[in-house]
């Protein structure tokens, strides 16, 4: 009988299913909500849910993170809706995430073998009209967020808790990621995150997302390499 088993917690991301357009009237709904019940969805990250949203009237999507980052609320990401709505909202710095992983298979008996490391693939040449990599020389703070588009992002510092770093090819974090990651924001599957001390919020490889609570036997604390095999994030150690 099985001693336990390991599931990836991607349920604790809420979707805030978005049935009106306008900026100006959701978040002082939200706002009224916060009132009714103090630290409700306070600093969570969520998911804005794009499938009730008429695409000939799209919300300004720049200016609705804004708003709810003012009252606290971190959206990192959409579900559902049509082409056009999620293309204005990946715009904005909002791409569409597709829940990763599943249930961890038990761990194999001492007294067997320890399976061949899995091989990564090949990866096949950056696409044409790749841009020169952005690189930052200091910390993300808390409420920041950057995006490296068409390009790679190197940040020479810490990623704080709160901040955000978006990059349409890969993220290099040359000390330690505490916020989130989102790479291959273009829906580049090759992309990676290289992080020297790995504690993230999040991470996310092509709309494919791990919170905090559904990374597994990832190594924290530890140089890490994260990529994309599949449907599935793999969590490398570096050195």
């Amino acid at each position: 009988m099985e001693p336990f088993r390991l599931r990836g917690a991607n349920f604790n991301l809420l979707v805030l299913r978005l049935l009106d357009p306008r900026v100006e009237v959701i978040v002082p709904a939200l706002a009224d909500q916060f009132r009714r019940a103090p630290g409700f969805l306070r600093n969570a990250p969520i998911v804005l849910g794009l499938d009730d949203l008429d695409p000939a009237a799209a919300p300004d999507f720049a200016h609705l993170t804004a708003q709810l980052r003012a009252v606290q609320i971190a959206p990192i990401g959409t579900t559902g809706g049509v082409t056009e709505l999620r293309a204005a909202a990946q715009a904005a710095g909002l791409p569409p995430l597709r829940a990763a992983g599943g249930e961890v298979p038990p761990p194999v008996a001492a007294v067997e073998p320890a399976p061949e490391p899995q091989p990564v693939p090949e990866l096949p040449p950056p696409p044409s009209g790749w841009q020169p990599t952005m690189v930052v020389d200091q910390a993300v703070r808390a409420g920041q967020r950057i995006w490296a588009q068409g390009c790679d992002l190197i940040i020479r510092g810490t990623v704080n808790p709160g901040a955000e770093v978006i990059a349409d090819g890969n993220v290099h974090v040359y000390g330690t990621l505490k916020g989130r990651a989102i790479a291959g924001g273009a829906e580049n599957r090759t992309a990676r995150i290289f992080a020297l001390n790995f504690e993230p919020e999040l991470v996310s490889i092509a709309g494919y997302y791990a919170v905090r609570d559904g990374l597994g036997d990832a190594p924290l604390g530890r140089p890490v390499q994260v990529c994309l095999i599949g449907e599935s994030m793999r969590f490398d150690k570096l050195g």
